[in-house]
């Protein structure tokens, strides 16, 4: 028979106890100056090293060299109390659950009065203190305050406060406490190696955290998966199915689909979570516990170094990418929904019912009137309004954020230009206007070369019709996202910011047919995608053997369309200050002369049926008459207005007021009654209006002049 893990290794001093340093220095101190108290009280989880520190204080106390905190080993008292030696008879160890009562107290009384037979001291050790009754803590209650010399307790209970307070008044109480995974881990990792067994690294973070931080519940785990394993040692998938816990992989389906709020996916993967047979309430502990480490990834920028969170190198790249996709107020309110949720499944007849009506309160903060899901609101409007700021996480990750925020540089002019997705409005009159959507990218043909210039577009967006990839059913939006991280170390090998951007600000939305959407929060990152999208759709066939388009959104809202050459709309033509417009234009005001510009021109308007092609009347066809020929000859019904010779400097209407010398012109209006010879921007008004209405008489008002 092979003795169990937490047997073969339990520690025979105290300096290989772990994780216990409060307790073990102070009590290695008061062995090595003789300070030794006639009581001692051990409290703490259970597995922790109670009753472990309590033998081998009885060891130290005993030592034919002690008291010492280093037996040697080798007399007869430390051979006899060893883990595997068979005991000592001046070392008694009761089990207080079952010898807790009057009686027991008695006898224990009458008996330690008599000499130890071998050795220095008399040790009790009496296990589960706390189930001693108050009948027994009264009887033993004068020998523990008044022991003799030679009787030494040791009291150890995982509930201290049942402990009678008169009885742990007169010890010294040491608590335990449970292991931290920074320590237990590279504990069971010394362990395997020392049995000579193969246990993948993704094993131990399992085994930690079922065990709960007790050592002997973790060796007991360890023990088990290494007696079930075969000759490839112990494996992940063998430790997920014994363990029970849920796949990782399950709960990056479901971070993922919660970021994208792909409620189609998020429900497929409660669908095959039954399906795998684990239990609904186990996944909804393992999902609260990956919401927690995407929190603490958001604050704690050292978390993985200072042991907070412990998990293989793979899958905090795959947390630190979630912690980015989503804010800490929509963290923070999906924890909750969670954890309120297992406090409903406690006793639940349909478990399974309870987690989908908590994945639907996750996806829909607007049925929520808290102060939480206004939160999470106020966030998802802020990313798509590109306002909200990059979340920092540890390590490698924070640097590709800050690599994503960067603008790319231009795109090559080999490549087609792929998709674009118009700027949302600003509201600013002088932005020039944005080309219309371009139609969607067409993945790279097998015979064209990566450099070959591409061919004119034809007029169906997609590819031609013997070439037009089939929609393939088994890779859907999951499945893309399961291989997102391989598709980014593809994508890595050529374009490190575009890799970096889609491994934090780009989401996985949704497969349709042979289009690929994607959703990502700021326009940049849209331009990004947009100018190595041929990089993307070549990732996308070496890693999934599919060939697809690619379609973005900002925000969650469509702004990337596929509509096809022939249907697009052509984009507002940009005119210089300098263009004159076209002649039939709808002009109907000439546009406002501004200062330091170019003198405002009238276009030319085609006549009024009431006209019937004559010259308007009004101070126009008066000045046209004064001098016909320094004038070009008008258009159709239109008017010409005196033109500023080429080689004039810009038209600026406070050039012709004469300085006044000593102060400054902007300060207060000055005298000079001096006309501008320029025509203003208010008389071509009046003369357009006098023009258009030839029934009104001739407005001659020079208020306006200064």
């Amino acid at each position: 028979m092979a003795l169990a893990l937490y047997r073969k290794y339990r520690p025979r001093t105290f300096a290989e106890v772990i994780g216990q340093e409060h307790v073990t220095e102070p009590l290695i101190q008061a062995l090595r100056t003789g300070r030794i108290n006639h009581a001692y009280l051990f409290s703490g989880p259970r597995g922790c090293g109670k009753t472990s520190s309590a033998r081998i204080l009885a060891r130290s106390l005993n030592c034919a060299k002690g008291p010492t905190p280093d037996p040697c080993g080798e007399c007869e008292s430390c051979v006899a109390l060893a883990p595997d030696g068979p005991g000592s008879v001046d070392v008694i160890e009761i089990d207080a659950a079952s010898h807790g009562g009057v009686d027991d107290a008695r006898d224990l009384r009458e008996k330690a009065f008599f000499a130890p037979v071998a050795s220095r001291y008399k040790v009790y050790v009496i296990d589960e203190a706390h189930m001693v009754t108050p009948s027994g803590f009264n009887a033993l209650l004068k020998l523990v305050e008044e022991p003799p010399d030679f009787v030494v307790f040791v009291f150890a209970t995982t509930e201290p406060e049942k402990v009678l307070g008169t009885i742990r008044s007169r010890t010294h109480h040491y608590p335990f406490r449970l292991i931290p995974p920074s320590v237990l881990r590279p504990y069971l990792e010394q362990l395997c190696e020392r049995e000579g067994v193969r246990v993948e690294p993704a094993v131990f973070p399992l085994v930690v955290r079922a065990g709960g931080g007790s050592v002997r519940d973790s060796l007991s785990i360890l023990d088990q998966l290494i007696a079930g394993a075969g000759d490839e040692g112990v494996t992940y998938a063998r430790a997920v199915a014994l363990l029970g816990v849920t796949d990782v992989a399950l709960i990056d389906e479901m971070i993922d689909a919660l970021a994208a709020g792909d409620g189609a996916a998020a429900f497929g993967t409660v669908e095959r979570v039954c399906d795998a047979g684990h239990d609904p309430r186990r996944f909804a502990t393992d999902l609260l516990e990956r919401l927690r480490d995407l929190i603490v990834l958001q604050r704690v920028t050292d978390a993985t170094a200072s042991g907070i969170i412990d998990a293989p190198a793979d899958q905090l790249e795959r947390m630190a990418a979630q912690a980015a996709r989503m804010g800490p107020g929509t963290l923070s309110r999906m924890a909750d929904i969670v954890h309120t949720g297992l406090t409903e499944m406690r006793g639940a007849t349909a478990p399974r019912l309870l987690l989908e009506l908590i994945i639907a309160r996750m996806l829909l903060p607007g049925a929520d009137d808290s102060m939480s899901a206004l939160l999470h609101r106020l966030e998802r409007m802020e990313r798509r309004l590109g306002a909200a700021e990059p979340v920092s996480e540890a390590g490698a990750p924070s640097a590709a954020v800050g690599q994503a925020e960067r603008p790319s540089a231009p795109a090559s002019t080999s490549v087609p230009a792929p998709v674009r997705s118009p700027e949302p409005a600003r509201g600013r009159s002088e932005r020039p206007a944005e080309p219309a959507p371009r139609g969607p990218v067409e993945p790279p043909r097998a015979s064209a070369s990566p450099s070959a210039t591409p061919a004119a577009p034809a007029t169906s967006a997609g590819p031609a019709a013997d070439e037009r990839p089939a929609t393939v059913g088994a890779v859907d939006a999951a499945a893309v996202r399961r291989a997102w991280d391989e598709i980014v170390r593809f994508v890595q090998r050529r374009g490190k910011v575009l890799a970096a951007t889609l491994s934090t600000a780009v989401t996985v939305r949704d497969v349709r047919g042979d289009e690929l959407v994607l959703v990502t929060q700021h326009s940049q990152h849209v331009r990004r995608i947009d100018s190595q999208a041929d990089l993307l759709i070549e990732a996308l066939y070496e890693v999934l053997g599919v060939r697809w388009r690619i379609r973005v959104e900002v925000g969650g809202d469509e702004r990337a369309r596929t509509t096809p050459p022939a249907e697009r709309t052509v984009a507002p033509i940009r005119r210089d200050s300098g263009a004159r417009p076209a002649a039939g234009a709808d002009t109907d005001w000439p546009e406002p002369a501004r200062p330091g510009g170019a003198a405002p021109r009238e276009p030319a308007r085609p006549p009024s049926a009431r006209e019937g092609g004559a010259p308007a009347r009004g101070p126009a066809r008066s000045a046209a008459k004064a001098a016909p020929a320094a004038r070009p000859a008008p258009a159709r019904g239109g008017r010409s207005f005196a033109e500023p010779p080429p080689d004039e400097p810009p038209f600026d209407p406070e050039y012709d007021r004469a300085p006044y010398d000593g102060f400054d012109p902007g300060d207060e209006p000055l005298d000079d009654e001096t006309t501008s010879v320029r025509v203003s921007s208010e008389e071509q008004a009046i003369m357009a209006i006098t023009a258009e209405f030839p029934a009104v008489e001739p407005i001659d008002d020079t208020s306006h002049r200064s």
